[in-house]
């Protein structure tokens, strides 16, 4: 395997879109490897391809990155010629920072909304943590957009690994009809209207896996 990335199921597994719409974005060809997710062979399956046991997983060359923000830090490097980071400094500082914490926070709104892109468009209660993670990424994105969005409809103007490691979270507030600012749905629908995404939720919305935890209404 040249380049590959191995992956879970395109309706849940938020992690693995990251990376996946980042090299897409970036104009890479690569082998997909979908691992189904809560299958009996799932576990032995994903520690074939890495040792932590989970996905996504790069391979590149003899090669081997798991854990999604380290990817994305190596396709930039190794693959992207750095184009998946902003050019200036600090925006690519503050990228970073939000990206990290987008990586290590919002345990709330993830357990409490987890991704599925073939959900039915519905409204769904929050719990006071989970609001507060969306007031709390409502304001990234309004900072970043205020600051350094002026040359185009993503975070930082251009497509970035930040709004990679957002794409999750925008197929959430999406999914599960959150309310949200007017900056935020703009931000959003750009996100959402990517081709790559598009063509994400077209491939979920044809596997036959299904995960009860995350099919919530």
């Amino acid at each position: 395997m040249a380049l590959a990335l191995v992956i879970g199921n395109k309706a849940y597994s938020s992690w693995s879109l990251r990376p996946w719409l980042a090299m897409k974005m970036a104009g890479l060809n690569f082998e997909e490897v979908l691992i189904p997710l809560a299958q009996p062979g799932t576990k032995a399956a994903m520690l074939k391809n890495a040792p932590n046991g989970q996905v996504p997983v790069l391979h590149h060359d003899g090669v081997t990155v798991w854990e999604s923000l380290a990817i994305l830090e190596y396709v930039n490097e190794t693959l992207a010629e750095g184009r998946l980071w902003p050019e200036e400094r600090s925006a690519r500082a503050l990228a970073r920072a939000i990206s990290a914490e987008m990586h290590g926070g919002f345990g709330a709104l993830r357990s409490h909304c987890p991704m599925n892109v073939r959900r039915r468009l519905e409204s769904y209660p929050l719990t006071q943590d989970a609001a507060r993670d969306v007031a709390r990424i409502e304001a990234i994105w309004r900072d970043a957009r205020l600051r350094y969005g002026q040359g185009g409809p993503f975070l930082f103007g251009a497509f970035s690994n930040a709004d990679a490691m957002f794409a999750p979270v925008v197929n959430r507030l999406h999914f599960y009809a959150l309310p949200v600012a007017p900056e935020t749905r703009a931000y959003m629908d750009s996100v959402l209207g990517l081709p790559p995404n598009m063509q994400w939720r077209a491939d979920a919305a044809l596997e036959p896996w299904v995960i009860a935890d995350s099919e919530r209404y």
